[in-house]
C-alpha cells in the first residue's frame, strides 16, 4: 500500500511501512479528493472547516493538499483511491459503492426521519461505534471522519407536476442506487443510477424526467436553472456524505495528530447537519424566486405513498439479510437511535 503524504515541503511515498514505524508529527501534508465542485456548500460548511481546525489544533504540523471536482478520480472511485492510498482522504458516498456498503443505506430510506441532524447523528454513532462501524467501515479498512445525512429528498421534475399516484408512473429519475431505486419502484418510477456531476447533461438532453436530490445540490450544480416543479410534504430517501481515511494510514498517524482529527470530527458533525438544516431554508426561497413551483402533495396522495413507502425499509432489510449481511440490525440500531435521541427532547 502507499501512503501518500507529503512531509518537510517534499513529497514522499512511503512503501510497505510496518505498524511499528510512525509517521513523523511535523510537516505533514494529506491529500484529500471529492467529486464535488469548488465552492460546493458541503466544502464550505464541512471539510475546510475541519481542515482549518486539524491545522489548528497540531500548530500547522497537518495542512492538507485538496483535489476537488473528480481531479483525481471520480466519486465512484472514491473508496477505491482511499484504500490504494492515492487519496489519504476521499469523500465516499455509500450510494455510489452500494456493492461494497450496501448497510450505510439504512440512513437513506424513505420516511425514516425529518431533518439532517436526526439521521446524521444516528449515521454517525453507528459508523462510529456501532453495526456500521464493525460490519462496514472495519471491512472496507477505512474510518469515518466526518460526514451529513441530508435533508430528507424531494423530487425534481423537469416537465411533470406530482400531485397523484399517477403522475409518478413511469417517470424516469435520477437516483443514486440501492435504496433509492426501490423507493422510486415502490411508486413505479424508473430509477436511473447516476452520480451527481453527470445528472445536468441528462437532464439538458431529456434523457432523464427529474431527480431524487437534494435542494442544496441542485443549486451547487446549476440545475435549479433546468427544474420546474418540486415534491413538498413526503421525504423520498436522503443521501449520506461522508470522509474517511485508510484504516491503515491512520494506524501510522502519531497519536497527538489522531487526537486533533478526532476532535474536529466530534465537533463538525452536529454543526454542519443543523447548518444544513438552518441553509435549506434560504435555497427554498433561492429555488422559488428562480422559477421552481413547490408542488404541496395532497393529503389523499401523501397517505398513499406513506402507505407504499412504509415496506421498503423492510424490503430493504430482508433482501440484504439473505445476501448475509445484517440489515436487519443496521435497521434496528439506526431506528433506535432516532428514538434515542427523540426522547431525549
Amino acid at each position: 500500500m502507499k501512503l501518500m503524504f507529503r512531509l518537510a515541503g517534499l513529497p514522499v511515498v512511503l512503501l510497505m511501512l510496518t505498524a511499528s514505524v510512525a509517521v513523523p508529527a511535523q510537516a505533514l501534508e494529506l491529500r484529500v479528493a471529492d467529486s464535488f465542485p469548488a465552492g460546493h456548500y458541503l466544502v464550505r460548511l464541512m471539510l475546510k472547516p475541519w481542515m482549518d481546525e486539524v491545522t489548528r489544533k497540531t500548530n500547522g504540523a497537518v495542512t492538507f493538499r485538496y483535489y476537488p471536482n473528480q481531479q483525481l478520480g471520480k466519486a465512484t472511485d472514491m473508496l477505491r483511491l482511499t484504500q490504494s492510498g492515492v487519496v489519504d482522504i476521499g469523500y465516499i458516498g455509500p450510494s455510489y459503492v452500494s456493492d461494497k456498503m450496501p448497510l450505510s443505506e439504512v440512513a437513506q430510506l424513505p420516511e425514516a426521519f425529518d431533518t439532517s441532524c436526526q439521521g446524521g447523528l444516528a449515521y454517525w454513532k453507528s459508523a462510529r461505534q456501532g453495526v456500521l462501524a464493525t460490519q462496514e467501515y472495519a471491512p472496507n479498512k477505512i474510518r469515518l471522519l466526518m460526514e451529513v445525512v441530508l435533508p430528507p429528498y424531494p423530487v425534481f421534475t423537469t416537465k411533470q407536476k406530482i400531485e397523484t399516484m399517477k403522475d409518478m408512473q413511469g417517470l424516469k429519475l435520477r437516483t443514486t442506487g440501492g435504496a433509492q431505486d426501490l423507493t422510486l419502484r415502490a411508486l413505479g418510477a424508473v430509477p436511473v443510477r447516476m452520480a451527481a456531476p453527470d445528472a445536468y447533461e441528462s437532464l439538458t438532453r431529456g434523457t432523464m424526467d427529474g431527480l431524487l436530490f437534494a435542494m442544496e445540490s441542485v443549486v451547487a450544480y446549476g440545475m435549479d436553472s433546468l427544474i420546474k416543479y418540486t415534491t413538498d410534504g413526503v421525504s423520498f430517501g436522503s443521501f449520506i456524505v461522508a470522509y474517511s481515511i485508510n484504516q491503515s494510514a491512520w494506524d501510522r498517524l502519531p497519536d497527538d495528530v489522531k487526537k486533533a482529527m478526532d476532535e474536529a470530527s466530534e465537533a463538525i458533525v452536529p454543526k454542519v447537519c443543523a447548518e444544513v438544516d438552518k441553509e435549506l431554508i434560504d435555497t427554498r426561497a433561492h429555488m422559488q424566486k428562480s422559477g421552481v413551483t413547490f408542488v404541496s402533495i395532497p393529503d389523499d396522495t401523501r397517505a398513499q405513498m406513506k402507505e407504499k413507502l412504509r415496506g421498503v425499509g423492510q424490503e430493504w432489510a430482508t433482501t440484504l439479510d439473505a445476501r448475509g449481511k445484517p440489515a436487519s440490525a443496521a435497521l434496528k440500531e439506526f431506528n433506535d437511535l432516532l428514538a434515542e435521541a427523540a426522547a431525549k427532547k
